[in-house]
């Protein structure tokens, strides 16, 4: 959990600049796995072109939502299959969604709805939405890295003061739900810089770095003690001459509030967070509290300077022997109907629609037939992810599951050509880049054969 500057209570006594002593900047539990803070910021700075900035925002629903309750309904289906909810037309003719999402049946011609996600790893896990890989699958030295990660390697940091790689992934009951991937072979330079733990905020009242008071940022040298914690990883390749620059950059971001204003929705207008709709800070069971109001900080922080950012919202495992499946569809997913369509509209409204690139997606479908128990179980064989922005042509749907939704019937899509396409949409040429990992060998954002989505570029 990383905290920064809190706000001073009247009874402290403060320093000059009217800021508690108590009011530290702390970045006590931050999920960078006990690392040195410059060195996780350093970033690939000959590769930053200085053109304009893109951005990708991937919305992980941990759990497996059901796509035939949700964005892929059945309504010709046996009811067994098709189950309780009605389906609605859209403002793009063909196109039909389940009753639970008016708003983005309003609004259909600035989404994307992949509905033949076909390679789900059947895991209970956020790897493949973060990576786009297989957990299973053979890895190189070091590992795959996340999504974010090659984001940050291939085009850098927008704003010294802003990762290029950031996260609002909350710490699950669950662990795997709250992963948010590393840098694998990358380093840990481009590992996301996870702004969440177990607290359902993150505001500057919660933001803390530990043990380090603003009469110690003031000087470089003790600051550098004070983050012992954070021990300096040797460079792989032996060029630690570059640190004393990622050191002024990670004083960047300590000392400047640009990360901090990001998070602080009380510097939004709040008839824009209203639209967003009510967050609820109770954690789903083992899962991630549904703070809807993250999809606001999601942007604010793309706006501040981020290329990627990752975040988990909610719980969508509902097939208990209590039956969850509708009463728990009804309630979360108007919820999530109303926060991606103020998301999308609020990047229409700030010309960021042709930049910024959004993904929704869990780790699998479910079951087209309803179980014993009212609800649908593990299904890995279909999928649904939602795309929007990023200039892609939205208002259609790319491929079709058969008429129970039980496999893909046209167009299988992969989960790293979803990733090709957001790594287009963003400016890197997937098919021609290419990072040695640490073993010498050249390894390519997707693997060869994999390209972006033709129908949406």
């Amino acid at each position: 959990m990383l905290t920064i500057l809190g706000q001073q209570p009247a009874t402290t006594r403060g320093f000059c600049d009217g800021i508690s002593r108590r009011n530290f900047l702390t970045v006590g539990g931050m999920a960078l796995g006990g690392i040195n803070l410059s060195q996780a910021l350093q970033a690939e700075t000959l590769s930053n072109s200085g053109h304009s900035h893109k951005a990708i925002i991937n919305i992980y629903l941990p759990g497996g939502p059901p796509h035939l309750d949700m964005w892929d309904p059945k309504p010709l289906a046996p009811v067994e299959i098709r189950g309780e909810f009605q389906t609605i037309q859209t403002n793009v003719p063909g196109i039909e969604v389940s009753e639970m999402f008016p708003r983005m049946a309003q609004m259909m011609d600035k989404f994307i709805l992949v509905r033949s996600l076909s390679d789900s790893d059947g895991g209970h896990d956020a790897y493949q939405c973060m990576t786009g890989r297989r957990k299973g699958e053979r890895q190189p030295p070091g590992g795959w890295p996340q999504g974010g990660a090659w984001v940050s390697k291939m085009q850098g940091q927008v704003n010294p003061a802003i990762p290029a790689n950031v996260a609002l992934m909350y710490q699950t009951g669950n662990r795997t739900w709250g992963e948010t991937g590393d840098g694998g072979f990358l380093g840990v330079a481009h590992a996301p810089f996870n702004l969440l733990g177990r607290q359902a905020r993150s505001t500057p009242d919660n933001m803390v770095l530990q043990g380090v008071t603003l009469e110690k940022l003031r000087d470089r040298t003790r600051l550098m003690a004070s983050l012992d914690k954070f021990q300096r990883a040797a460079d792989q390749r032996g060029q630690m001459e570059s640190m004393d620059v990622y050191a002024q950059q990670a004083m960047g971001i300590l000392t400047t509030s640009k990360l901090v204003d990001a998070l602080d929705l009380s510097k939004e207008d709040p008839r824009t967070v209203a639209r967003y709709g009510q967050s609820r800070e109770d954690f789903q069971r083992d899962g991630a509290p549904p703070m809807i109001e993250n999809f606001c900080v999601a942007r604010r922080l793309v706006e501040a300077g981020a290329r990627f950012v990752s975040l988990n919202y909610s719980r969508w495992d509902w097939h208990g022997s209590d039956g969850m499946n509708y009463p728990k569809c009804r309630e979360e997913c108007p919820l999530l109907d109303q926060g991606l369509a103020a998301l999308v509209s609020d990047l229409h409204e700030r010309g960021l629609d042709r930049d910024v690139s959004v993904v929704v997606w869990g780790e699998f479908g479910r079951t087209p037939k309803i179980n014993g128990s009212n609800s649908r179980d593990h299904w890995p064989q279909a999928n649904t992810a939602v795309l929007a922005g990023g200039g892609l042509q939205a208002g259609q749907t790319v491929g079709s599951t058969n008429r129970n939704g039980e496999h893909p019937q046209t167009r299988p899509v992969k989960f790293q050509e979803v990733f090709a396409t957001l790594y287009k949409a963003a400016g890197i040429d997937v098919q021609n880049v290419r990072v040695f990992d640490l073993s010498g060998v050249p390894q390519y954002l997707v693997e060869p054969g994999n390209e972006p989505i033709h129908e949406v570029i």
